[in-house]
């Protein structure tokens, strides 16, 4: 069975399917809701166990009854926890789906004082300590916790294996998480240090910046449901470019497709398979033609037996 370390954001997800978003002093009512675990590397460990890999997520979860609920989530999708929060509660997020599948996401991401912060764990130091990380196949960061970033792109780098960053949105604390990483894949939206830069010149120069040395290199740009952008350096040095197009879906929720893009690259990566690229766009986009960021996972399971 192949492994992943995920490491990074866990929230409790509220999420309202709404015919539109309700205006100023307004309300309107949901024509279907879910609580379920949320955040960029949840989600993509969630992916990645659904897949069949198995799956170790290190994050800040805390107590209570928000965390208990995450905690059941991850369970019931085959995922492992290690929590290295002392105390508090985790950060929630408000979601909207609205009837032509766009979202809207309030939350606190991992800025919420209430999670206390220890210093990350070190699987070096103690391999049988609580907060030891796994032996693994390839290790995906989403930079909200970027101790735990460091530390699980340090424990992939003593392994050899492959190290993803999912780059959804600048965050200044990436600029130090580039160099440990070998596969960057960053959404639209996304500006490198803030600055406005075609396509190709934000990938050209997250590709100089992203983990040095020999061996496969890629950096990724998506665009919603059109084509993926994407560098790739070869073992032999050769830069290739290129673009991969995602099926066409009729997309009933988008909320989540980015992380499963991130899970099943990952799950691609660490299975061997020959383009795990478009591997990643085929599973995100069938995870838009339902509802939520779980009703789907049957059909992941029925694509990697395929």
């Amino acid at each position: 069975m192949i492994r992943g370390l995920f490491a990074g954001l866990a929230t409790l997800d509220v999420v309202s399917h709404v015919e539109r978003a309700p205006g100023p002093d307004e309300k309107v009512t949901a024509t279907w809701q879910l609580l379920a675990g949320g955040g960029p590397a949840l989600n993509a460990a969630v992916v990645f166990a659904a897949l069949g890999g198995e799956a170790t997520l290190l994050s800040r979860v805390g107590d209570g009854p928000a965390a208990d609920l995450i905690r059941a989530d991850l369970a019931g999708c085959g995922v492992r926890l290690v929590d290295v929060a002392r105390d508090g509660t985790p950060p929630v997020s408000s979601i909207t789906v609205e009837s032509d599948g766009t979202r809207r996401v309030v939350g606190l991401d991992a800025t919420s004082a209430a999670i206390d912060a220890p210093d990350a764990p070190d699987a070096a130091d103690d391999p049988a300590s609580e907060g030891a990380m796994p032996e693994v196949d390839v290790v995906l960061v989403d930079g909200h916790h970027p101790d735990l970033a460091a530390a699980a792109l340090g424990h992939g780098a003593r392994l050899g294996v492959p190290r993803v960053l999912d780059a959804g949105r600048w965050k200044p604390p990436m600029r130090d998480l580039f160099p440990g990483c070998t596969h960057v894949l960053a959404s639209a939206a996304f500006r490198l240090e803030g600055r406005e830069e075609s396509v190709e010149a934000r990938l050209g120069r997250l590709m100089r910046i992203i983990g040095t040395g020999s061996g496969h290199r890629l950096a990724g740009i998506t665009a919603g449901g059109g084509d993926i952008a994407w560098i790739e350096r070869e073992p032999g040095g050769t830069l290739v470019n290129g673009r991969t197009r995602p099926p066409l879906v009729e997309a009933l929720d988008t909320l989540g497709a980015g992380d499963a893009l991130h899970g099943a690259y990952a799950w691609g990566l660490a299975a061997g398979v020959p383009d795990p690229l478009e591997v990643a766009a085929t599973v995100a986009s069938r995870s838009c033609e339902t509802r939520g960021t779980r009703a789907w996972l049957d059909r992941a399971r029925e694509f990697a037996r395929r």
